[in-house]
């Protein structure tokens, strides 16, 4: 997830590009940079971090007169966070941004190659510029070569391009990724969403996939399948929060929706066709490791708690799971062939924080499983996996845990290549799996809507119960927190074995019992444990793709054919059924009692 903006027009472009990151530092900030061509002479910035970084480098820049300039603030994906890999990209005398992934880029690269190009990044996006400046050889036709280039790259992407032989024009084009145009007489604009934009244009035109064209200072010329098309405008809204939200009531609810777009994120250039590739952490970090201990509070705790099941079952190495705050307390051993493993939103919730420098005094080889780069964890810890969830406003973590459980099924399957605890076949067949997760995870209008009309129902009772097993179990106690976060409601979060065992004295009518049924593991051990609640008359809502008779209600999942992929739509319908019964009492959603987003004092 990366941000671009574009300017073309007499303003201050320095100040418009840069102020267009800022509001779009969110979607990215490993790197960012920036491309003005004023007077026929390109000026090009780029900064590794923040964007107070770039903001040091071009503070004595200043242009006069009409000026068109593009810029980005960049997740790493393809290669790590360098000046050489951020955007935007050269060429001979063109510049390009993008947004997104090029399938094909490694075909095309070797085809440049041949042809005597010399790259200077590793990401996929320097292909675009490389192979627009080869078609304008043989075009000799600016358009026609920014065509050719589109027609030929496939995959997701949102590009800007700028080119000397075309002074006073942007090119651009989209598929897959966010991108809108902007315009205020004689001002034009370009952004991956609203908020760059408010205050500076007055309409605003949001690109569908498959346009592509350019714009110059005269004209605005716009094509889908190189028919041309007439740009319907809308008004910008003047909000800049409401308009952060992209049209989403809540942080929290844009951030379920977004889940889609991070997992494809956090997949990115780490999953091949036949392996698991990490480039952030050395292979030696697991030699001599015999066990692996995980560490975190929260939500981060019950990712952690899922990839226990994950790498046992498919590393086959002996994980143990710990909450920070009582690890702290007690007498703990830990020893050298234990790899400790330190997992946060942040990177700064305090408890954590110092159950690593416990491991750190201690010898343990560690590693953090972080979504903010350059935080105390990623600091401190010998290696680091980062998310790439982008920013998280909403109080209750949401595509933070997508993300981290993303993680850690890649890291088990890693692992299982290390120690060839599974077959190269059943790795391929699990990353196929992995691969299908962003599709899963995107949400379905008319489950969402399924899940509003339910949530009436669970206003009352004296609590509820979440219950699932195996790696289910750990989702049943994130579906528990997730409602008492928001909802202020009792829940509770219980293997479902373990009912029987105390808990079912509560189940009665008033009692709401939330059911993970997945089809592809312990099925009928676990409808055993409903049939169980139900004997009770509890009240049971069930969240599986198998009908279930005994249910008082059912949140129906598409059949899936591996239970993980079961695990993440599970994940999707336990937050929207959290933040509907949240709705329909009146919380502040994104901002619960009594909670804060970073937990940074014992």
């Amino acid at each position: 997830m990366c941000g671009i903006v574009g300017y073309l027009g007499e303003k201050n472009i320095k100040e418009i590009l840069l102020g267009g990151l800022k509001e779009l530092e969110y979607r990215g900030y490993d790197s960012a940079g920036i491309a003005v061509l004023n007077n026929d002479n390109f000026s090009i910035f780029k900064a590794v971090g923040k964007l107070v970084n770039l903001e040091e480098k071009t503070k004595d820049f200043t242009t006069q007169g009409f000026s068109i300039g593009i810029g980005h603030t960049r997740w790493a994906t393809h290669g790590k966070p360098t000046e050489l890999n951020a955007h935007p990209h050269i060429g001979e005398e063109s510049y390009v941004v993008h947004n997104g992934i090029i399938e094909n880029y490694a075909q095309i690269k070797k085809e440049l190659e041949n042809d005597g190009v010399k790259f200077l990044s590793q990401t996929d996006t320097e292909v675009i510029v490389h192979l627009f400046e080869k078609n304008l050889h043989t075009l000799k036709d600016p358009f026609k070569a920014f065509e050719k280039t589109i027609n030929t790259i496939e995959g997701a992407y949102a590009v800007l391009l700028v080119t000397k032989s075309k002074d006073d024009t942007i090119f651009f084009a989209k598929n897959g990724s966010p991108l809108l145009m902007g315009k205020n007489q004689n001002d034009k604009f370009f952004a991956s969403s609203d908020t760059p934009l408010i205050g500076l244009a007055k309409e605003v035109y949001y690109f569908d996939d498959g346009e592509y064209g350019y714009i110059t200072r005269e004209e605005i010329k716009i094509f889908n399948n190189k028919n041309a098309k007439t740009p319907t405008y809308k008004e910008l809204s003047t909000n800049k929060l409401s308009a952060q939200k992209d049209g989403y009531r809540f942080f929290m609810e844009k951030e379920i929706y977004e889940q889609t777009t991070v997992i494809a994120d956090t997949l990115l250039g780490r999953v091949t066709d036949k392996e698991i590739i990490f480039d952030e952490i050395d292979a030696g970090l697991f030699e001599g490791i015999n066990e692996i201990k995980l560490c975190a509070c929260g939500t981060s705790y019950h990712a952690a708690l899922s990839a226990s099941y994950l790498f046992e079952r498919y590393a086959k190495i002996k994980t143990s799971v710990e909450i920070a705050s009582e690890l702290r307390y007690r007498d703990a051993i830990l020893t050298p062939d234990t790899l400790f493993v330190v997992i946060s939103q942040s990177g700064e919730t305090a408890d954590t924080l110092e159950t690593l420098k416990m491991a750190k005094k201690a010898g343990l080889k560690s590693l953090a499983i972080c979504n903010v780069d350059n935080s105390s964890m990623v600091r401190l810890a010998d290696a680091t996996i980062l998310t790439r969830a982008g920013v998280e406003k909403g109080v209750a973590s949401t595509k933070a845990f997508a993300t981290q459980v993303s993680v850690f099924w890649m890291l088990s399957l890693y692992l299982a290549q290390q120690k060839n605890t599974l077959s190269q076949e059943e790795i391929k067949q699990q990353i196929q799996l992995l691969r299908e997760v962003p599709k899963v995870v995107k949400v379905d209008e008319v489950l969402h809507e399924r899940i509003k009309r339910l949530s009436k129902r669970y206003l009352h009772g004296h609590g509820f119960f979440f219950i699932g097993r195996d790696v289910f179990f750990p989702l049943a106690l994130e579906g528990a927190l997730k409602l008492k976060e928001i909802s202020y409601l009792h829940a509770e979060g219980y293997p479902a074995g373990e009912m029987k065992h105390g808990p079912i004295a509560l189940a009665d009518p008033e009692l709401f019992t939330i059911a993970l049924l997945p089809k592809h593991l312990l099925f009928d051990k676990t409808k055993s444990n409903i049939e169980e609640l139900s004997a009770r008359d509890s009240t049971i809502c069930v969240v599986s793709s198998a009908e279930f008779e005994k249910a008082d209600d059912y949140i129906h999942i598409n059949p899936r054919n591996h239970y993980m992929l079961e695990f993440f739509e599970m994940m999707v319908a336990l937050q929207l059924l959290s933040l509907e019964i949240s709705v329909r009492l009146g919380n502040d959603v994104d901002m619960p009692r009594n909670l804060a987003k970073s937990v940074t004092v014992e």
